[in-house]
């Protein structure tokens, strides 16, 4: 948790590619939040139904209930007065009416917790959340690992011939890459890095003499 004032909300971003460990970071502060015996709730977009209908999900099976909302404006009419902390994943599923939902929130005096793709599977800026990132507080940029060479991934490959901006996808449709090769227009398996076999076991002689 950031250190602020009593009463006073703020707003808190986790962005990053698929598979960066967004969601499973909001589960780790809203969950510190009811250990501290803060009033929580958590939103997801409706649409989103990959693992469950009514709760966040890791990739890893981690899962936190929630509420799923239509759109950004049921957040407000659905919200208790009385929260102090709200989270919200999945955040670039929403429109641009989210900026405001979480300025009116965080303006209430609470905190407001938002994990979303910062970036589609062009790499272009994705839905709220540039906007989100211009007014937040506190920002927390995730990376993955890319699946081609290993290295820190900032982007979402996605590997399906499907063009619309919103693809609801897991391993199945999406992949973590890095910018040398992120390739949202060319082959999504050209590159793919080949797994090395496992060393195999050595023999009892060849410890013997290494010792």
């Amino acid at each position: 948790m950031h250190p602020a004032p009593k009463e006073t909300g703020w707003i808190e971003v986790i962005c990053g590619p698929m598979f960066s460990g967004k969601t499973e970071e909001l589960i780790r502060r809203i969950t510190r939040a009811r250990i501290a015996r803060q009033r929580v709730q958590v939103f997801k977009p409706a649409m989103d139904d990959r693992y469950h209908a009514t709760r966040v999900v890791t990739h890893e099976g981690t899962a936190l209930e929630s509420l799923p909302v239509a759109d950004a404006e049921e957040i407000l009419s659905r919200v208790d007065d009385r929260v102090q902390v709200v989270g919200i994943d999945e955040a670039q599923f929403f429109g641009g009416d989210l900026v405001e939902v979480a300025e009116t929130l965080a303006n209430r005096g609470v905190r407001v917790i938002v994990a979303g793709l910062d970036q589609d599977y062009r790499g272009v800026p994705f839905g709220p959340m540039p906007a989100l990132l211009a007014v937040a507080e506190f920002v927390t940029k995730q990376l993955a690992i890319c699946m081609v060479c290993g290295n820190p991934a900032g982007r979402s490959q996605r590997l399906t011939a499907a063009r619309d901006q919103v693809v609801v996808g897991a391993q199945d449709v999406y992949e973590a890459r890095c910018r040398r090769c992120f390739d949202p227009e060319g082959d999504p398996f050209a590159g793919r890095r080949q797994q090395l076999p496992l060393a195999p076991p050595r023999k009892k002689e060849e410890e013997e003499d290494d010792a």
